[in-house]
């Protein structure tokens, strides 16, 4: 380890935005970057956070660390609430003990779909699942242990690493003639590359001294995502355009398609706040749906 540059320790480096900033780090070489996943740190074990890093010198911590499975959640809520609430709370205290710039990757779930217009980072949160409630107490357990913690909250991410829903789509869209997919929930997909350039974007604002930047105290909470709103359906219909599939989508219901947890109906998220802070632009989604569909491709 070069300890002449900035240490950029990230967690859950095995999911679908860990493996993106793997991807990406060779582009950054001012920075060291530090990957681990529950193998190397028990992030829900205070006293093995607090030795990892008294051990080494970090600037900034990015959590990408969750547990996303949100059916699933609804069912061993002790697991979802341990990964999305305790372990984030250590993180977020260890860090402010150290002095590291702590950065906590969120989710649109934590708001109950109701609204008419694109959710604000100051509008009122109601989760409608477990796994929203986690992310949830996540959120305020950050906030609590580390005032200067920044939270980014996104939506609908999806990757060429891991599983998600194009990567589900591709495979359907293989193996069947026509899928069924629902069109009337409406968000915002994430390309968890451009969210990741963007986070490296932003650390390269912040100054050392972390707490004050841009001339004043940083804005706290963030949403960012793809620009442009969509449904599963019309998200489904992209892919199938962009492969020239030949499989046919039938548009149905969230009542035709039951699941365990509850879905918000409406989870767009405004990103002005992120943009005009860092000056950010942000890629359209179905734009950012193709380069991640011509590096599967590759």
């Amino acid at each position: 380890m070069n300890n002449n540059l900035p240490t950029v320790l990230i967690t859950g480096a095995n999911g679908q935005l860990g493996n993106e900033f793997r991807s990406i780090a060779a582009n950054y070489p001012g920075y060291e970057f530090l990957f681990t996943d529950l193998e190397e740190l028990r992030i829900d074990d205070h006293s093995a956070v607090a030795l990892f890093f008294e051990n080494r010198p970090i600037h900034t911590c990015i959590n990408c660390a969750a547990y996303t499975a949100v059916d699933k959640a609804e069912t061993e809520k002790e697991i979802a609430f341990s990964i999305n609430a305790d372990a984030v709370g250590n993180l977020a205290l260890v860090c402010h003990h150290h002095q590291v710039q702590f950065i906590h990757i969120s989710t649109d779930y934590i708001f109950d779909g109701t609204a008419t217009q694109p959710y604000k980072e100051t509008d009122l949160t109601c989760p409608v699942n477990s796994y929203g409630a986690s992310k949830l107490k996540g959120e305020q357990l950050a906030l609590q242990n580390n005032p200067v913690t920044i939270i980014i909250r996104s939506s609908w991410i999806y990757s060429s690493f891991g599983n998600n829903f194009v990567k589900t789509m591709l495979r359907l869209m293989k193996e069947k003639e026509q899928i069924s997919v629902i069109n009337d929930q409406t968000g915002c997909p994430t390309y968890a590359m451009d969210l990741a350039v963007a986070i490296m974007q932003l650390i390269n604002l912040l100054p050392a001294t972390f707490p004050k930047s841009l001339g004043g105290p940083l804005p706290t909470v963030f949403n960012y995502c793809n620009t442009g709103t969509t449904t599963w359906f019309e998200f489904a219909e992209a892919i199938k355009t962009f492969t020239r599939s030949t499989c046919k989508i039938i548009p149905i219901s969230t009542e035709q398609y039951p699941t365990a947890a509850k879905r918000p109906h409406f989870s767009v998220l405004n990103t002005s706040k992120i943009q005009e802070t860092f000056h950010l632009g942000i890629p359209g989604w179905k734009e950012s749906l193709q380069n991640c569909l011509r590096i599967l491709r590759e």
